[in-house]
């Protein structure tokens, strides 16, 4: 799975429905939810290709 770190949880945690987006400068992000309290959790960089293969 993807980890991201949530700021509201203050640790690294397995993202929930990661999707892969751009920022406004065309950066890859994975954005995804926190499980614990639901807060969307953000990580610079995309998702790797091993975990896409993964998730389809």
């Amino acid at each position: 799975m993807v980890q991201g770190y949530c700021v509201r949880c203050k640790k690294n945690v397995e993202m929930k429905d990661p999707k892969e987006s751009k920022t406004k400068k065309g950066t890859k992000i994975a954005k995804g939810k926190c499980p614990n309290c639901g807060t969307t959790v953000c990580r610079m960089g995309g998702i790797p290709a091993t975990e896409m293969k993964k998730a389809a």
